[in-house]
């Protein structure tokens, strides 16, 4: 699976990451602590600049951050 067919999963979990540490009502830089991050880095996942984390690394964020990650795999229908 391409990179750029990832981007549409990664904005979605970032976006879950997001309103998390909003709820949170933390500084960045104690969220950026209690997420194992730099500040820089949760500034950049912030705003959405996605492309520079993985797949894995924002789910790994995500469960540091409380929530539960859950993938799903289905065949795609195709018309033929």
């Amino acid at each position: 699976m391409p990179a750029s067919s990832l981007t549409p999963l990664k904005r979605q979990l970032a976006r879950r990451i997001a309103a998390c540490v909003g709820d949170l009502k933390l500084r960045q830089v104690e969220a950026a602590q209690m997420l194992e991050l730099t500040q820089p880095r949760l500034n950049a996942l912030l705003k959405g600049c996605v492309e520079l984390f993985s797949l894995d690394a924002l789910a790994q964020i995500a469960m540091r951050a409380g929530l539960t990650v859950r993938i799903s795999a289905t065949r795609s229908y195709r018309h033929g």
